[in-house]
């Protein structure tokens, strides 16, 4: 079997990417909703591809491992890798967890980062009505992950939040801000965490995505302070979203600091940048993204890396979308008992859930979800729902 065509079309705001064979056999992967300008990076990759064989995943990512790059840049590669994982399923007739070693659950836990609505505003009382909306989700969920601090509004809503530089209008996701945070923002991030715990009790989980933004002292001040909320992590104080570096030093400080748990990794591309992490144990927990990170066997390596020096896995997800929801299924269906859950990923559109197919009407149930066995990674894509998405110069995406 050879490669005959790598494409790539923006259907809603995910770029898509489609690789071709001589054999009539495709793949599919996706990248997060965010990234919609990458579509000419992927493209980029298509003389590389054209000719090999798609079941030689790893001889084909040689190739192209080396052009990704920490987030956003190593979505294009992750998301080729997805699709060549699907051809590989679908040419062996076995879902790609079985590629991938076998599973060992039948059902996969996910937690909320991306159901919600719109908050109505960043006070306490705001974060606790949000939370009580999403305990009352269908899906059941057993922990919910929140943005305060410099992942959320409040770092502009609340007046003298911070003593540093605000961006004003960047014009894209992941504009950074940070500084020193005041002690009038510092009390309202704690009276917000108190207001929310009233809420979910030890019912539901509470998971805090913090920034990045923050100074360590800060970060190790305010660890400390949540203590007794039994917090299941602290994400992204120092570094992480798009933040090209990792600074494992003065994250080994934090976590030696507090018993609350500290994550990172979403922002982290190849297995070798999560080495120092590890090794030192400078973080509890580590969330890399399968469509950043370089793909799922990348996500797999690192899963078991993490679990010899027992630091929990939670993987990244949140605008994934529902293929990107194929992958993540399949690969954390094969990881070790360090894995904690993946974060459910939503889709630009609502419309999606139209045009994708191989997913049950109800996919989450009391947290759980049903592993995907038909080949590959599980999903495809109605051709004929899909073209009234395409712009005219992808309308031959599906051909």
């Amino acid at each position: 079997m050879k490669i005959t065509d790598l494409r790539c079309a923006v259907i809603g705001k995910h770029p898509i990417v489609r690789i071709v064979t001589d054999e009539g056999l495709y793949g599919l992967g996706e990248v997060e909703f965010t990234k919609t300008y990458l579509k000419p990076f992927v493209l980029h990759f298509r003389e590389a591809l054209i000719g090999e064989d798609p079941t030689d995943v790893e001889r084909v990512m040689l190739k192209i491992r080396q052009r990704g790059s920490f987030k956003p840049y190593g979505a294009a590669v992750s998301a080729i890798e997805h699709a060549l994982w699907d051809i590989a399923g679908k040419a062996a007739g076995v879902p790609a967890y079985k590629l991938l070693g076998g599973k060992v659950r039948d059902k996969v836990r996910v937690y909320n980062g991306s159901i919600r609505q719109k908050r109505t505003g960043d006070r306490p009382e705001d974060y606790a009505a949000d939370v009580k909306w999403m305990m009352e989700q269908p899906q059941n969920f057993f922990m919910i992950k929140q943005g305060i601090s410099f992942h959320s509004n409040m770092k502009d809503t609340i007046e003298g939040f911070h003593y540093g530089v605000t961006q004003k209008k960047a014009g894209y996701h992941g504009a950074m801000d940070q500084g020193v945070i005041s002690e009038r923002g510092f009390n309202h991030m704690l009276d917000c965490v108190a207001a929310m715990k009233e809420v979910l009790g030890d019912k539901v989980s509470l998971a805090l995505d913090c920034g990045p933004g923050w100074m360590l002292p800060d970060a190790i001040k305010f660890a400390r302070a949540v203590e007794k909320y039994n917090l299941m992590w602290l994400e992204d104080m120092l570094t992480g979203d798009y933040v090209p570096w990792v600074n494992p030093q003065a994250y080994r400080e934090l976590t030696t600091s507090t018993s609350t748990p500290i994550h990172t990794g979403e922002q982290i591309y190849l297995r070798h940048n999560f080495k120092e992490l590890i090794e030192t144990q400078a973080v509890r927990v580590i969330g890399p993204d399968p469509t950043d990170i370089g793909g799922i066997a990348e996500l797999k390596w690192v899963a078991e890396h993490a679990y010899m020096h027992s630091i929990l896995m939670a993987p990244h997800g949140t605008a994934n979308g529902l293929l990107g929801l194929g992958a993540l299924i399949n690969v954390c269906a094969t990881l070790p008992a360090n894995y904690v859950a993946f974060e459910y990923p939503s889709a630009s559109d609502p419309w999606w859930n139209d045009i994708v197919i191989g997913l049950p009407k109800q996919v989450v149930k009391d947290s759980m979800i049903d592993l995907l066995e038909a080949p590959g990674l599980g999903l495809d894509i109605d051709a004929q729902g899909a073209r009234k998405y395409l712009l005219e110069e992808d309308a031959g995406f599906f051909d």
